[in-house]
């Protein structure tokens, strides 16, 4: 066991139906059907897990407040690197980043993931309400407002570019291409059969850019390729050999869907009751009456998943934890990989998979 820890004999509190399967080369993995948990460091498996097109982030806050946390939030950039560098890696233009922590913690990380080539969206804030104090903030000591929430941080792997061997954003290098073909911009409005929106779109150079999508890539990649200088044919391609297809160009940014009313602000209690795995199961008694203390809401895990891939999309939880996201995964068909180095973790995560 990379890890050195024997989690198949803690495991034979389950029936032999729930005990996790030894791969020679992975270690210790429970599977049903498309999601497995390993039991196991995740940099150890990157490189065996598909590619991903959503990865849930829940790692170490720097707050000291669950096992593997670190004290300070100092600490996080450089120990979140090398997982960053390994996530840019083995992502694509479609794969979403989801960073949960708290403001200090993805602060400090934030400049890691974008110098690795990932694009900042949106900063969701989970508001766990006044009942996650109850009262027991003393403010006068601890000379701020007390603190109710998370951060859910939401990044795209963004599409390369380049323009003489000079990286360049997908805006840059959508201008760069039709001026190369020395026909006037507003020729794009002919190509597109529009009035002037893929000059003032699609082609614009400043923050009124838009995404073209298919359809309108398609047919400027045509026309280009068509009536453009021949010298510079041809047009809108990669590898200077063939245009990028309409097919290939929708695989060029992250996958996004979300129902009309959901914002950037998700009001929802800790989580409690039936869902929150208590510090007791099955004979075994943990440290804290609750096992994990940044247990995540079911529902805000089938969010961030639902919004982000569609069937059959593989899901990647690198710091398992209890691993929502395998929960989840099974029940709308997505492909699933979660790494766990706690043992008390990852029999409850393997137990909550097999139960639900």
């Amino acid at each position: 066991m990379r890890n050195g820890t024997n989690v198949v004999s803690q495991a034979s509190l389950f029936s032999e139906w729930l005990r996790p399967k030894r791969d020679p080369e992975l270690g210790d993995v429970f599977t049903r059907n498309q999601v497995s948990i390993h039991f196991d460091r995740a940099e150890h498996l990157y490189a065996t897990w598909p590619t991903p097109t959503c990865i849930i982030s829940d790692g170490p806050y720097g707050v000291n407040g669950f096992p593997g946390d670190h004290q300070k939030a100092e600490s996080l950039a450089a120990w979140y690197e090398p997982h960053i560098k390994a996530w840019s890696e083995h992502s694509t233009p479609e794969t979403t980043l989801w960073f949960w922590n708290t403001e200090l913690g993805w602060a400090t990380v934030h400049p890691v993931l974008v110098a690795n080539g990932w694009e900042y969206r949106c900063c969701n804030i989970w508001d766990k309400g006044l009942g996650h104090i109850a009262g027991n903030a003393n403010t006068q000591t601890l000379r701020k407002f007390p603190v109710v929430t998370e951060v859910c941080v939401h990044y795209v792997k963004a599409a390369a570019f380049s323009i003489n061997d000079q990286s360049a954003t997908m805006q840059e290098w959508l201008r760069h291409e039709w001026q190369r073909t020395g026909l006037p911009f507003r020729l794009a409005n002919e190509a597109c059969g529009v009035l002037n929106a893929a000059t003032r779109k699609y082609l614009s150079p400043d923050h009124l850019w838009y995404y073209p999508p298919v359809d309108a890539f398609e047919k400027m990649a045509q026309y280009a390729n068509e009536h453009g200088d021949p010298a510079g044919r041809p047009y809108f391609s990669l590898d200077s050999i063939t245009p990028l297809s309409g097919e290939r160009w929708s695989r060029m940014r992250a996958k996004f869907s979300c129902d009309v009313g959901v914002t950037n602000v998700w009001r929802e209690p800790q989580v409690g009751g039936a869902e929150r795995i208590q510090g007791e199961r099955n004979g075994m008694k943990y440290k804290f009456k609750s096992l994990h203390g940044s247990q995540k809401p079911l529902k805000f895990i089938q969010l961030i998943i639902q919004a982000s891939t569609e069937s059959d999309d593989v899901v990647w939880e690198p710091f398992g934890g209890l691993c929502p996201g395998a929960v989840i995964s099974s029940q709308f068909n997505r492909q699933y990989r979660a790494a766990e180095i706690i043992p008390e973790f990852y029999i409850a995560a393997i137990e909550r998979l097999a139960t639900t």
